[in-house]
């Protein structure tokens, strides 16, 4: 019974329809900006080009080997540093791994905290998302509604009271109690003796 119930409960829940409908939401909206970002690098794209057709590659392979050669440089010297540094002590050792283990389950906790807040977010904008969709149904076919039936025209109805009914107001009815059934009653039926 119980698994039946996780499933139940797992399939009328409607919180992941919620969230493919507010990510959808999110990728249209995202959509919709991708036509002002390429005619903004159709823009900038001939001032690009012109810079890097005025760069120097023998500049370019200078300067990268340079940098390269600073970093190798700043490598070395870091791991020579921790090399001198690094406690032997295997108690030391075992009580730095076993923080950053600690550390590393904090990290992922807050992680999954953080992405079921977002996960609820989005569902609560697809929810939102879908309300509206609804209600520009309801309009649309409201609209379909009027178009294909217009509205009738309303009739006047003329009825002359007498004098005497406009005078004196009439009495306000009550409303009529509702009576209980009433209880059906059994008839034995009778039957005649045997001849004799």
């Amino acid at each position: 019974m119980a698994i039946t119930d996780d499933l139940r409960k797992t399939f009328s829940d409607p919180t992941p329809l919620y969230f493919a409908a507010g990510t959808a939401d999110l990728a249209i909206q995202q959509a919709k900006k991708v036509p002002g970002i390429v005619e903004q690098l159709r823009a900038e794209a001939p001032a690009r080009i012109d810079a890097v057709r005025g760069i120097d590659p023998n500049e370019v392979q200078e300067k990268a080997t340079a940098r390269a050669k600073e970093a190798q440089e700043t490598i070395q010297t870091k791991v020579n540093e921790f090399i001198g540094t690094l406690d032997t002590d295997l108690k030391k050792i075992g009580e730095t791994a076993q923080d950053f283990a600690l550390r590393g389950v904090g990290v992922a906790a807050e992680y999954a905290v953080k992405a079921r807040e977002t996960y609820e977010k989005v569902a609560e904008r697809g929810e939102q998302t879908v309300k509206t969709w609804r209600g520009e149904a309801a309009e649309e076919i409201e609209e379909l509604a009027v178009a294909v039936e217009p509205k009738p025209e309303p009739v006047e109805v003329k009825a002359e009271k007498p004098a005497e009914a406009k005078a004196e107001p009439a009495p306000a009815k009550k409303p009529a109690a509702k009576k209980a059934p009433a209880a059906r009653k059994t008839t034995a039926k009778k039957t005649t003796p045997p001849a004799k």
